[in-house]
């Protein structure tokens, strides 16, 4: 069991109003270092001490964790009786064709005694809580061979997209480390030694992670996660070889899901300052607990100058839910992470020729919608997305920002020593973390907290107007199938140097003010940022 201990005083309050101001263009790029964080947003140590008796009073195993002293939990081993005993749980064992899942079957209790020192309990649910968004061709029955092999004639070696999105020149991602995230399949050293050959590449550096006791476990089937891994890992290696590359493996379930984003944000370690995730669910799927804690995890995530990009998903509007309502994918509607969707898009020579939503019908399309747990983000108030479900009603809206991703048009990677063109959601997350490892070498700085910028710089990207996810279409500006648009590299690029020269401006005038914050303007910075907890 995973136990999420409440922060120290108004350890939560302080670090809500640290983002806000992070998110202003006069406080950016005041990041906290690992240790920092810790100091001053860790969980209490008397909450830490009060959860240690509880466990030993129930017979249960605290389990150390020395290489995340910042992350806001302590780890409970012991049998299912005793586990269930203590948190006053009733389980049941679930069959299908995929395995044998344990699911409770009553609310998690926390005991009075205890319960002002924890904040949630996550663990006793094993089902799988998530899946990977990456698409390969379909093709008719008997057709496969050949569908692929003219995919592969209109598919593009990562790099390509690169240049074709102008990546800025003179950087490849050197000195950025760049988190992935996986909840399943592996990767094979063979495979990716073939592929950067293939592609006069280097070989980056990439090293496996655990998260409880997960590992790099590869099928050797193509269809199985490993496609999701290896396509992961090939287009960051490809598009920013300079940069590391830390794949966290966990199980696929909620609890897992959580510490494998809580293990990247306080690596300490390998401090990586970029997460890619190509996995999600719809928001209805997750459990609220789950969907909270995650939300502080990125939060923690922008406070330490950590982007995270999460893919939108590749079932269009409906996010693959039976019926007629429109749904978002989790956790890339969280409104500290970077939501990606995808396009079709179409190459003359070295230049765009077409580009247009991605919607493959049954072959996929892209996700994208407005939430329907999550307001609408300071980011997005002048846009203010609005719903396809009755009633109407706004909220945050999915994606922010777009890249190539039907598997038609998709990108060449090598899978368990096949060569296949891929596609999905799933390889634009990737695809914009290693953009934002180039884009952090030039500036010499963490982008974090993107999203504002972003907003606040719609040139910067390729707008996309034709086409349709299902309940939304694209048009003029922001939409809820391809945000703000496919990236223009160098253009973001300039963008972000701009707004670097006018916040150091702005810093060295505010630093000869007298400092200080009314509680009045401190609200107003968490409503900019969408974190206040009365907004």
């Amino acid at each position: 069991m995973t136990v999420f201990v409440k922060q120290r005083g108004e350890g939560a309050t302080r670090l809500r109003e640290h983002v806000a101001e992070l998110m202003t263009k006069a406080s950016a790029n005041k990041h906290l270092s690992r240790e920092q964080f810790a100091a001053q947003f860790g969980p209490d140590p008397e909450a830490i001490s009060v959860i240690q008796r509880f466990a030993r009073r129930n017979g249960l195993h605290v389990l150390e964790d020395p290489d995340h002293p910042g992350k806001p939990t302590v780890e409970l081993a012991g049998t299912v009786r005793a586990l269930s005993h203590a948190f006053g749980v009733r389980l049941q064992l679930i069959w299908t064709p995929h395995g044998v899942y344990r699911a409770p079957v009553s609310r998690i209790h926390i005991p009075p005694a205890v319960a002002p020192a924890i904040d949630a309990v996550t663990g006793f649910d094993s089902r799988p809580i998530a899946r990977p968004h990456f698409r390969y061709v379909t093709a008719a029955p008997g057709r496969g061979r050949l569908a692929a092999a003219r995919a592969a004639a209109r598919s593009f070696d990562p790099p390509q997209v690169a240049t074709l999105y102008d990546f800025p020149t003179g950087t490849d991602g050197s000195g950025e480390t760049v988190a992935i995230i996986e909840f399943g399949g592996g990767y094979q050293a063979a495979d990716l030694d073939e592929y950067f050959r293939r592609l006069h590449i280097a070989m980056p550096r990439v090293e496996a992670v655990s998260v409880d006791a997960a590992t790099n476990s590869p099928t050797g089937d193509p269809n199985s996660a490993d496609g999701e891994v290896e396509l992961d890992i090939e287009i960051v290696g490809s598009v920013a070889p300079g940069a590391d590359i830390a794949v966290y493996f966990a199980p696929n379930n909620d609890r897992s899901f959580a510490n494998a984003i809580l293990a990247a944000v306080h690596d300490a370690q390998r401090k990586p300052s970029i997460i890619s995730i190509s996995w999600g669910g719809p928001e209805s799927s997750w459990p609220a607990g789950t969907r909270r804690l995650i939300n502080r995890a990125m939060l923690a995530a922008a406070a330490m100058g950590v982007t995270v990009f999460v893919a939108a998903g590749d079932s269009g509007s409906s996010d693959g839910v039976r019926g007629p309502r429109a749904h978002v994918d989790f956790p890339a509607s969280s409104r500290f992470a970077v939501g990606c969707g995808g396009t079709r898009l179409r190459a003359d020579a070295d230049h765009i020729a077409a580009e247009t939503v991605w919607n493959d019908g049954a072959g996929g399309a892209t996700g994208g919608g407005v939430s329907s747990f999550f307001r609408v983000p300071a980011f997005q108030r002048a846009i203010d997305p609005v719903s396809a479900n009755p009633g109407r009603r706004p909220g945050r809206g999915v994606p922010d920002v777009a890249g190539n991703a039907s598997p038609a048009t998709g990108y060449n990677v090598l899978v368990d020593g096949v060569p296949l063109p891929v596609g999905g959601t799933s390889a634009v997350a990737p695809l914009w973390a290693g953009l934002t490892a180039r884009l952090q070498q030039g500036l010499g700085r963490s982008v974090a907290p993107l999203l504002p910028a972003l907003y606040a710089n719609p040139d910067a990207f390729r707008d996309i107007r034709r086409g349709s996810n299902g309940a939304y279409s694209a048009g003029r500006g922001w939409d809820a199938c391809t945000g703000l648009g496919s990236p223009n590299g160098t253009a973001l690029a300039d963008a972000l140097a701009t707004a670097s020269e006018s916040q150091g401006r702005s810093e060295a005038s505010s630093g000869r003010r007298k400092s200080g914050k009314s509680a009045s303007a401190r609200g107003n910075a968490q409503e900019q940022a969408g974190t206040n907890p009365n907004v």
